[in-house]
């Protein structure tokens, strides 16, 4: 049976609210994320999640004020409530996606934002989608992967926009900031916090690759190339263990797959 999961608290910096919108996509709901430093004033929050009034409620309590809001990505179960929790506790909007800024202020690989001695290293992650950040955070020896590491099963390349290649690269990245710096934990946007980053990140890569490997079986079954192969004829020979109701998901990772494949 799954592990059930509630947000809760975490390290010495980090609570996480969960939003009400459980699905098959999204798990038990959105993790929303609230940091800050011990014994500090100011928080920051990370992905508010939905438009739900009792959720931001919930967030603003924990948070308390607010100094910046943070945005892994753009899907809308992490930013649809951005600016309007944003502009309730009067903070900006940080996201790699303009369209989602709020302020003048951006975000990107290497940033650093420090709060009352809170420190978050900004990561890029980009594969789940073209905008995707991860934030490592020292003091807890952590990582907040939003979509990229999910705490239960496997994430989806959300081809066009996301891509297999950048995917595998993000995984291999952060693989080596769990094992060079002491990574022990991942804090993901969806799903139970994980004790065990280099653990989890050995099973998505390894997933990652095997999966890549029934692609390229089913290719040969099918006598097709990359670029000619039906997407959906592909899930359902490597996907048919899976649930059918996944299949619309499993198929856009299919589709990066062959996009990956073709580029080979």
């Amino acid at each position: 049976m799954s592990e059930s999961w509630s947000g809760g608290v975490f390290g010495e910096r980090g609570q996480c609210i969960l939003a009400p919108n459980p699905g098959i996509m999204s798990l038990d709901g959105t993790n929303t994320w609230v940091l800050r430093e011990p014994g500090a004033r100011r928080s920051v929050v990370i992905d508010p999640g939905p438009l739900d009034e009792g959720h931001l409620d919930a967030v603003a309590e924990a948070a308390g004020e607010v100094a910046t809001v943070l945005l892994t990505h753009h899907h809308y179960d992490h930013s649809e409530a951005a600016r309007a929790f944003a502009e309730r506790v009067g903070a900006g909007v940080r996201a790699l996606d303009p369209e989602y800024r709020l302020g003048t202020e951006g975000l990107g690989d290497g940033d650093v934002i420090e709060v009352d001695g809170l420190e978050i290293r900004v990561v890029g992650t980009p594969g789940h989608t073209s905008d995707s950040l991860s934030f490592w955070l020292p003091g807890d020896g952590a990582v907040l992967t939003g979509d990229t590491v999910l705490g239960r099963g496997t994430t989806v390349v959300a081809h066009p926009d996301g891509e297999l290649g950048a995917y595998l690269d993000s995984l291999d990245r952060l693989h080596a900031l769990a094992s060079e710096h002491g990574v022990g934990s991942v804090w993901p946007g969806h799903g139970p916090v994980i004790g065990n980053a280099l653990g989890a990140l050995d099973y998505y890569i390894a997933h990652r690759r095997e999966r890549l490997g029934q692609v390229e079986e089913a290719l040969v079954d099918l006598g097709a190339t990359p670029a000619e192969a039906d997407p959906r004829a592909i899930v359902e020979i490597v996907y048919a263990d899976v649930d059918q109701v996944l299949w619309g998901a499993a198929e856009l990772s299919v589709r990066a797959q062959l996009a990956y494949l073709a580029e080979r």
